[in-house]
């Protein structure tokens, strides 16, 4: 799948927390972790589980810095 995003992060997945409707999703990324809200139904088509490898795509308008 080629996709136009270049903001790619290659990560394991370390909690997985499902609602009724949305599912929290922990990704490590070397010593960060990253957290994603997707749909529960996303996530269980993704057939997701902790310790999957995956990847996190970022596509935002703004990104902020902080120093």
């Amino acid at each position: 799948m080629q996709i136009s995003a270049r903001n790619q992060l290659r990560g394991t997945i370390t909690g997985i927390t499902l609602g009724g409707v949305m599912a929290e999703i922990v990704v490590s990324v070397g010593e960060h972790e990253i957290v994603s809200v997707i749909t529960r139904a996303s996530a269980e088509e993704l057939a997701l589980s902790e310790g999957d490898e995956v990847t996190a795509i970022i596509k935002s308008t703004e990104v902020m810095l902080a120093r």
